[in-house]
């Protein structure tokens, strides 16, 4: 069979296997800077310097002040599976260091041109050595302190075909960032200083445990109001111990870009702590919305493999069931006290007796007159009119006044509504509306039950898809932008979609959607102009929600295959609020868009609009004929 294949098994030339190894450990220059940080890490450095030129494209330089590479270990340094860090399969099955594999020097190197400056500690004279893709150069005497400096230029400068498929220099360099916040952040007890083109963008001090060590560090790099709204987590049980911060259910997030897991110091993302975590904050978070925190898991070496990816970002458990248990409840515990016991106790007095003095004083409480004869009616059966007066007289006198009052403001059509007299109109007409919530109605039929905000969720979503069907959604600049805090990948796709803009003669995706927006530094955006339909919507919150689904998922992707979440998303920003008092032309003008709307009996989160209660049911109810 063989020898009718047009092409024989052979061995592939060594550089070409580094190039191939190179694909798999070094995705970008965020790749390989993750990777140079963990080698000085794991050489005992105490302040780590990263200056980036072009995104880390052009350069990428990390200097330490570690222990350093002997000048006989430099050319291994740059050999395939060559490595200091294990020996043997016992080392390999409980790994303590951060680097081990041996392949991320030979696989940067292998692409780039790179330079290693090196000194050893107790050695008199550092030493360089150099690769230019698969040609390393001699050992030649070098001027440095104590630990090296590595520089890689030029990444992918020998196979440009890969160099393509990276992005712009902004784009690159937000990557790079979050490689260097994620180290930064598990380590407060090492200095870390961050440039970029010359210019430094962070610094973070070495902190000391007794100075406040990971609590301050994390107030540094992820800002004080996440620290204010943090609480401390710090949970051991059978060897296994979860310290760290976790968000208050009330700074939630609408993207999972403050979510920070380590295990035994390695950034991981995993699937089985990601469960645990969401099922912790599951009954105290809306599921539309994300946790923010910072975790430790410390464990024996030995009961996870940190060995299954290239990365190293990915780990397998032994025991990974009860592993899941104790994250939850060490999280479910923690998260249980911000709440307090007095908060619930004052809840659940509200929910079980609403006509308490305190709460039937708050100025959003309806104040129904006479209500409370309630507690004071004489039930004697043989003066049944001077109970009902005594109930209701009040509120008979009240009713009349309101009906005199508001007499023209009630449509025409709503005498016939009543009377039952009327097919034109399915939903009826709006009588009363509850708690802000719902909307009660009266058809032919009887009684309607409507969720305000779940009906207009649907007209807004059935009307964006018309808009964008047609081409473009009609957009409304403000008179006043909005400016907002972004991280340099919002930036950076928003630069993007900008140029694309300008390329082309069609209306770009930002447009196409009703957006407009403007850049006013790395990390700051301004919303220029929004969707007419949704000119009364949080601007900010609202281009915050739309980027999330555009960086997530690309813009291309989010207008084709994902275009309904994304129009959902922004349907949601539209549709009136709970809570939100309505007049009652306002309600049946909402009672009108549904009768108009397609699939306006549930909204697009496959929730029912409304309900009919017919007056059969009804009368089943209270009985009435028996």
């Amino acid at each position: 069979m063989l020898s009718n294949l047009p092409n024989t098994i052979k061995l592939l030339p060594d550089q070409l296997i580094s190039q191939i190894a190179a694909g798999e450990v070094v995705e970008r220059p965020a790749s390989a800077l993750k990777e140079l940080l963990e080698n000085s890490l794991d050489a005992a450095s105490t302040d780590i310097q990263v200056s980036l030129m072009q995104g880390g494209i052009k350069q990428l330089r990390v200097a330490d002040n570690g222990s350093g590479i002997p000048q006989d270990d430099l050319k291994m340094a740059l050999t395939r599976h060559a490595t200091s860090k294990i020996s043997s399969l016992e080392d390999l099955e409980a790994v303590a260091s951060l680097g081990f594999r041996g392949e991320a020097l030979a696989s940067i190197a292998s692409v780039s041109r790179t330079l290693i400056i090196s000194r050893a500690l107790e050695t008199k004279h550092a030493w360089r050595i150099a690769s230019d893709g698969s040609v390393i150069s001699a050992i030649e005497p070098a001027a440095l302190d104590i630990g090296t400096v590595i520089e890689v230029n030029d990444l992918y400068f020998n196979t440009p075909a890969r160099r393509k498929f990276l992005k712009t220099d902004t784009t690159e360099f937000g990557h790079c960032e979050e490689a260097f916040t994620r180290v930064a952040l598990s380590r407060p007890d090492v200095s870390f200083t961050l440039q970029h083109n010359g210019r430094v963008l962070s610094r973070f001090a070495a902190i000391s445990a007794n100075a406040g060590g990971p609590s301050k560090r994390f107030n540094e790099v992820l800002g004080a109001e996440f620290a204010a709204e943090s609480i401390l987590v710090d949970e051991e049980a059978a060897g296994l111990r979860l310290w760290g911060v976790a968000a208050k259910p009330t700074f939630n997030r609408n993207s999972r870009d403050t979510q920070y897991v380590y295990v035994n110091g390695r950034f991981v993302r995993d699937k089985l702590i990601s469960h645990a975590i969401r099922q912790a904050y599951q009954d105290v978070l809306h599921h539309d919305r994300h946790p923010a925190f910072v975790l430790f898991l410390e464990l024996d070496p030995s009961l996870v493999d940190v060995n299954v990816h290239p990365s190293k970002t990915e780990v397998r458990f032994r025991g990974g069931q009860a592993i899941h248990r104790f994250i939850y409840h060490s999280l479910n515990k923690n998260l249980a006290t911000p709440t307090g016991i007095s908060n619930l106790a004052t809840a659940s007095q509200v929910t079980h007796n609403p006509f308490n003095s305190q709460y039937a004083q708050s100025p959003n409480y309806p104040q129904y007159p006479n209500l409370q004869y309630q507690a004071r009616i004489n039930l004697n059966a043989n003066q049944p009119s001077a109970f009902y007066e005594t109930l209701f007289g009040d509120l008979k006198k009240t009713s009349k006044a309101v009906d005199a009052q508001d007499a023209n403001a009630v449509p025409s059509e709503y005498a016939e509504a009543r009377s039952g007299q009327t097919d034109d109109f399915p939903l009826g007409f709006a009588v009363a509306q509850i708690h802000g919530v719902y909307i009660l109605a009266q058809n032919k039929l009887g009684l309607v039950v409507v969720d305000m905000h779940a009906a207009h969720e649907r007209i807004m979503y059935e009307r964006l898809k018309n808009a964008l069907d047609d081409k473009a959604v009609p957009m409304q600049p403000l008179l006043i932008p909005v400016s907002f805090s972004a991280d340099r990948l919002e930036v950076a796709m928003v630069q993007e979609l900008m140029a694309q803009e300008e390329q082309s003669s069609d209306l770009g995706n930002l447009q196409k959607l009703g957006f407009e927006f403007a850049i006013l530094s790395p990390k700051t955006l301004a919303v220029r102009a929004v969707p007419s339909m949704l000119k009364d919507a949080d601007a900010v919150t609202l281009a915050r929600d739309v980027l999330k689904d555009l960086r997530e998922f690309g813009a291309s992707r989010a207008l084709t295959e994902r275009r309904n979440e994304l129009l959902g998303t922004m349907a949601c920003h539209a549709a009136v609020r709970a809570n939100r008092i309505l007049t009652i032309p306002e309600m049946n003008g909402l009672l009108r868009d549904m009768e108009a709307t397609e699939r306006s009996g549930m909204c697009n989160h496959g929730r029912l609009t409304w309900f009919q209660v017919s007056m059969l049911d009804l009368d089943k109810l209270f009985m009435r004929g028996k």
